[in-house]
């Protein structure tokens, strides 16, 4: 008998919470690992090379990286949300139409990525008000960092495929063996070979091939109906449709998250390159929580997929106040652990003592606000995972996104510190968590069941 990954996966079937912690918890692993990538260049570069090279990297570098690479991973988030519904259908013929177009999307969103980065964002340095001491060094990690995007795409597209089916542990060992790779050539390129911030990102770069070849090697071997077969990667245009439904909004959501994050830094950047530097070592540890609140959203969005195409509301339900339990006690443990281990953690990356002391500043402001973003994203991603994304974008743009450049331009640059900048964050999640638990309580967020697809000739 055929073997598929849909009788492997519990999330139609059996306790809520069990299913959700045994899927979730090699997500937050492997997403944890990816943000290891970054934090070992951090380290690297802070350590080998200096501020200016931390500086250049955790500053405007990262701002424009997030604001193109996460548009189109949101556009990509689509095909995960197909997937998983027609998993929880049963629909193996849908299932594996969708793995091939899935992959098409992904090397051609990451053609236009690498395209846009290489090119476009140097660009933008100047416009964020660069600090001068660090825009060869932003120029050289950007160029070289988008470089790899295709790679990236076919990993984070391919991991996405195998989570959407229940698979959450395979992406985990693929990023193991690929953050090992990563520390080491990051060592060889800019500690013996001195290539500086470039050397980090070639780095980043061949790791992202490992795990781009790691993975479509899992799925080329593969004996079930996500098997993926070279000569049949072409898009499906009924499929394709419905990713790109679910995906842009998704992509636009995350642009406008990320637009506001363009002012915050050109706010930081006018601080100074002590200040830009102290905030790139709280980014890093902030990169802490966010990729577990996503691993949370994830596991989120493919649950509720998965049950919404199995046509189980209830366990939908379930879904969602699991997925704030655990979100809320993440909050609680990293949050306390940013907090607590302040002192030491920011002279890893840097020991200037300027650095440190505006480091630990921005963590006293910031680390114990991350529960006010608790509703946004797990409401967020159960409505995106049966297939509500344009209002969840909307309430996004509004209660994030329009609030915060209010903000900055009313209150942070008018009076700029580390403490107006700060506040945009606390004041916006607040909002956008309070219309979206509005949403869930009074608007119709769960629509109606999609209709089959045509019948394949």
């Amino acid at each position: 008998m055929k073997r598929t990954l849909f009788r492997e996966s519990s999330m139609t079937e059996g306790p809520v919470l069990q299913g959700m912690l045994a899927f979730f918890l090699p997500i937050m692993l492997g997403t944890l690992l990816q943000q290891l990538y970054s934090a070992v260049d951090a380290v690297v570069l802070g350590q080998f090379v200096g501020k200016t090279a931390l500086a250049a990297v955790g500053g405007s570098d990262i701002v424009l990286i997030n604001l193109i690479v996460n548009f189109f991973v949101g556009l990509s988030s689509g095909a995960s949300v197909v997937i998983s519904q027609h998993a929880g259908a049963q629909e193996h013929e849908q299932v594996s139409r969708a793995v091939h177009t899935a992959i098409f999307l992904a090397v051609i969103v990451g053609a236009l990525t690498m395209l846009l980065g290489m090119f476009g964002a140097p660009l933008l340095l100047p416009v964020l008000s660069t600090p001068e001491d660090t825009l060869q060094y932003s120029k050289d990690y950007l160029v070289w960092y988008f470089a790899g995007m295709i790679p990236s795409m076919i990993y984070n597209m391919g991991s996405g495929i195998l989570r959407a089916l229940g698979d959450s542990k395979r992406p985990l060992l693929f990023l193991v063996v690929c953050t090992i790779v990563n520390t080491i050539l990051d060592l060889f390129f800019v500690a013996i070979l001195k290539l500086e911030v470039a050397g980090a990102a070639i780095a980043t770069s061949l790791s992202q091939l490992i795990c781009a070849w790691l993975v479509l090697r899992t799925l080329r071997r593969a004996d079930g109906d996500y098997r993926l077969d070279l000569k049949k990667i072409r898009p499906d245009g009924w499929l394709l449709r419905r990713m790109l439904v679910i995906g842009l909004p998704a992509g636009i959501s995350s642009v406008l998250y990320n637009i506001t994050n363009v002012y915050v830094q050109k706010a930081i950047n006018l601080l100074g390159t002590d200040t830009v530097a102290a905030w790139s070592v709280y980014w890093k540890l902030d990169g802490i929580f966010w990729p577990i609140s996503n691993a949370i959203g994830i596991a989120v969005m493919t649950f509720a997929g998965q049950n919404y195409g199995a046509r189980k509301k209830d366990r939908i339900l379930q879904t969602m106040r699991v997925g704030l339990g655990l979100h809320l006690a993440m909050c609680a443990l990293i949050g306390g652990f940013i907090y607590f281990t302040r002192d030491w953690t920011i002279r890893l990356f840097n020991s200037d003592h300027a650095v440190v002391e505006q480091g630990r500043v921005i963590i006293t402001y910031l680390a114990p606000c991350y529960c006010l973003f608790s509703a946004t994203e797990v409401l967020s991603s159960m409505m995106r995972g049966v297939g509500n994304a344009i209002k969840p974008t909307i309430i996004t743009l509004f209660g994030a996104c329009v609030l915060r450049l209010i903000l900055l331009f009313t209150m942070t640059f008018p009076h700029l510190s580390n403490l107006t900048i700060a506040l945009c964050y606390p004041i916006t999640w607040t909002a956008a968590s309070t219309m979206f638990l509005l949403y869930y309580k009074f608007g119709k967020w769960l629509p109606a069941y999609p209709q089959k697809q045509p019948d394949i000739i």
